[in-house]
């Protein structure tokens, strides 16, 4: 995707700028093309066949509710390039990537980062904005021990999915300047809340150069505490170039102190292990594809 400026920003009210990244040139997807296209035509025919209105509307409803789907479907990428797996050079070299959403967190991510270092393993943690200001040591140390640090929104709204573009970006800068002030890195990926895409993201995204991510496969970690079932889902038919999902900051973690990701992350780095395979970040996985 070309290129055509770059945006930076200052932090801490006037500071010189610690973040700098590249702004995308947005093309719409041939289904929102079509959709615009849809509206265009839908308007011009009303205008010279008033009476063609229900079958105008029925189109549009139509058209709405197969966006609607696409937006709760993760992997798909109807609306947008969307990243679900490693490409092809980081399958040769057998590799897959461990990502890790809704962190940090004081108390779960230093123990993730514990195991991860013990099996030496690398990860990307998708960062809630929020987070990574109110535990600023916490994000560093992430990329410290050299992991990536990525965009995961800056308050993991429930709504997020529901912001038209401009509130959308507004909320993936904010989140942008938070991680980067505290890590020093800017995220290159960004994945939304809950996995839910809006047919309007995708332009904010590429107004802020990053790109969209989802999963080859997830535990459902935050809903099933049962450490065997969620390493199942993760494990089952496992192979190089996977995109694996757990989550380091899940709410409930704070509520009733459920650490049982640590469990089914033993368990699966193990599983790795004994398949030859290596959990890199993404952008180590990525950087062949990037750079091409």
């Amino acid at each position: 995707m070309p290129t055509t400026s770059t945006s930076t920003f200052p932090a801490n009210g006037g500071a010189p700028p610690r973040a700098t990244w590249l702004r995308q040139t947005w093309w719409p997807t041939p289904a929102l093309g079509a959709t615009a296209l849809l509206h265009a035509g839908g308007t011009a025919v009303l205008i010279y066949e008033p009476l063609a209105w229900p079958w105008i509307g029925g189109g549009l409803l139509a058209n709405h509710a197969l966006l609607t789907a696409a937006g709760f479907a993760p992997r798909s990428a109807m609306l947008g390039p969307n990243l679900t797996c490693l490409p092809r050079a980081a399958v040769d070299r057998g590799e897959v990537s461990l990502t890790f959403d809704d962190g940090p967190h004081p108390e779960v991510t230093p123990r993730v980062l514990d195991l991860l270092d013990a099996a030496g393993m690398k990860a990307s943690f998708f960062l809630v904005g929020e987070q990574a200001a109110r535990y600023p040591v916490l994000a560093r140390e992430i990329v410290e021990r050299g992991h990536s640090v990525e965009n995961h929104s800056h308050r993991h709204s429930p709504w997020f999915a529901f912001c038209g573009t401009g509130r959308a970006r507004r909320d993936i800068e904010r989140a942008q300047r938070a991680i980067a002030d505290a890590t020093g890195s800017a995220p290159l990926y960004f994945r939304a809340p809950f996995g839910i895409r809006s047919p309007l993201l995708e332009p904010a995204l590429a107004a802020c150069g990053l790109r969209y991510v989802s999963w080859t496969r997830r535990g459902f970690d935050t809903v099933d505490r049962d450490a065997a079932k969620v390493l199942d889902r993760l494990a089952r038919g496992l192979a190089a170039g996977d995109v694996l999902l757990l989550h380091d900051g899940a709410a409930r973690y704070a509520r009733i102190g459920d650490m049982g990701v640590l469990t089914t992350l033993r368990a699966l780095l193990a599983r790795l292990a004994e398949r030859g395979l290596r959990s890199v970040t993404l952008r180590a996985a990525c950087a062949d594809a990037q750079s091409g």
